[in-house]
């Protein structure tokens, strides 16, 4: 079967991204995907070895989220809010934000600003 050309283009342009983006120790990468249904984030510390650690996650699968009735957007920003809650507990502040070849638009955009308003900083 057949690759989408869409989804072959957001992996070109997600490649294309990561080339100049990494996340360390002090600046973890903010990583976003977003499926058709749920979106998913997670804070990356890629030096860590052999490939890279996730420290914090949250997604829109989670159990105990009161999603019922919300918009694709609502959930991104209840996730995005969950993201930063979670980093900042963690002691993380500073972030690299990696949209993952998807436009900063929409929910990637809502989830960003959720997660800014939650006290990361990128």
């Amino acid at each position: 079967m057949k690759t989408h050309p869409r989804r072959v283009a957001r992996i070109n342009r997600h490649r294309r991204v990561r080339r100049r983006i990494s996340g360390n120790a002090q600046r973890p990468r903010l990583a976003v995907y977003r499926s058709l249904k749920h979106i998913y984030a997670q804070v990356i510390d890629d030096e860590a070895e052999p490939t890279g650690r996730t420290l914090v996650a949250a997604s829109s699968v989670e159990p105990g989220l009161d999603l019922e009735g919300k918009s694709k957007t609502e959930v991104a920003k209840v996730v995005g809010k969950l993201i930063g809650e979670r980093a900042t507990a963690a002691g993380i502040e500073n972030v690299v934000f990696d949209r993952g070849g998807f436009p900063y638009h929409g929910r990637v955009k809502a989830l960003a600003e959720a997660a800014r308003e939650a006290g990361l900083k990128f």
